[in-house]
């Protein structure tokens, strides 16, 4: 038998000497962590798929890291912290443990893992954090008080915009949801951020089956038994920022898709008009009191004699809705999609006149 101090003994010793720290696991579900975007989830995971997706933490402590399982390799995300970006991640295809950030200095910090690439590019798996022993998880960071939705194509979603080549190539390593004009101004104005978007993607036509009006109501964006519930997600302002891509694919009477959407007569400019304005009565009964700015730029659907902003003022002028207001931005007259700093002018120009005419 032990005697009585030599259990007093074990007790002390083990309380005030707990031996090696132990890390400190934050799953996908603790109500610490913040999620922007419409963001999947199931009973082991997140999953990361729309542009400019996150998840944010705040904490105490030198050191995170993430256990991520992207579906194809394929995406990039900016690792933020405390407002800066410290590095780039490129999850692999197997689930595995990547560091985030290390040698963090004493007090609070907060990280934000944002996805830069698109859903075309597959979805990434969010298990949890890992932070240091030493660690301390605080409470999740605030939701931002504006709300911002924009329902876009490849302009929205960065597509191109770190190819310094002038290739324009899409693939993932050159494209950057967080520098699009988009997020710019999301982050100008401290509003959330819910990117609606695809590369490709039109009101009546795509270079794909799928077009807006059939994919804006959707969680996960390649389901189409997924629905997003309206209710979760509420924005200030919403910008629609499509028909780019119609007015190039509505030449070509060869494409696959225009035969599929149009047959083998192009529309008449009464077809669009209607179009694109039963898209927005669509948006405006999701959100009853936004405000809505329907918009093209900065591509060739902008240049001298394009018919297309005219259709997005005759649709806009027929719905007699004060709320909802229409900003072209000028034709950028250079090949491909905007760099970054065609991506910045073009937020420029939204900012002033968001600044001008839109209380929100």
């Amino acid at each position: 038998m032990y005697s009585e101090k030599l259990i007093l003994f074990l007790v002390f010793a083990f309380a005030f000497h707990p031996g090696p720290c132990q890390t400190l696991k934050i799953r996908f579900n603790d109500p610490h962590i913040h999620y922007m975007g419409r963001v999947a989830r199931d009973a082991e995971s997140a999953q990361l798929s729309w542009t400019a997706t996150s998840v944010k933490i705040n904490f105490r402590g030198s050191e995170v890291k993430a256990f991520l399982k992207d579906e194809r390799g394929e995406n990039y995300y900016n690792v933020i912290v405390d407002g800066k970006t410290v590095r780039v991640l490129h999850p692999d295809n197997t689930k595995q443990l990547y560091l985030l950030a290390t040698h963090l200095g004493e007090g609070k910090h907060e990280l934000e893992l944002f996805k830069r690439t698109e859903w075309s590019m597959g979805k990434t798996w969010f298990y949890y954090f890992l932070l240091d022993g030493h660690a301390s998880v605080l409470a999740a960071p605030f939701t931002k008080k504006r709300k911002l939705e924009i329902f876009g194509n490849s302009i929205t979603c960065g597509y191109a915009d770190e190819d310094s080549s002038g290739q324009d190539r899409g693939t993932s390593p050159y494209e950057n949801g967080y520098i699009s004009y988009a997020a710019i101004l999301a982050r100008h104005f401290d509003a959330e951020y819910y990117c609606t978007s695809k590369s490709g993607i039109g009101i009546t036509i795509s270079w794909f089956p799928l077009i807006m009006p059939e994919m804006y109501d959707r969680l996960v964006p390649d389901n189409p038994e997924s629905k997003w519930n309206f209710s979760k997600y509420t924005p200030d302002l919403v910008l629609i920022n499509l028909f780019q891509n119609d007015c190039w694919i509505v030449n070509l009477p060869d494409n696959e898709q225009f035969k599929a959407r149009y047959g083998t007569k192009v529309p008449s400019a009464t077809t669009f008009i209607e179009a694109y304005r039963n898209f927005v009565k669509s948006v405006r009964k999701k959100y009853p009191g936004a405000a809505i700015l329907c918009m093209l730029g900065n591509m060739d659907a902008m240049r001298t004699g394009s018919p297309w902003p005219g259709y997005v003022e005759k649709a806009v002028e027929a719905m007699h809705d004060k709320r909802i207001y229409t900003h072209f931005v000028p034709y950028k007259n250079t090949p491909g999609h905007p760099n970054a700093k065609e991506q910045k002018a073009m937020a420029d120009d939204l900012i002033r006149y968001i600044d001008g005419h839109i209380a929100w």
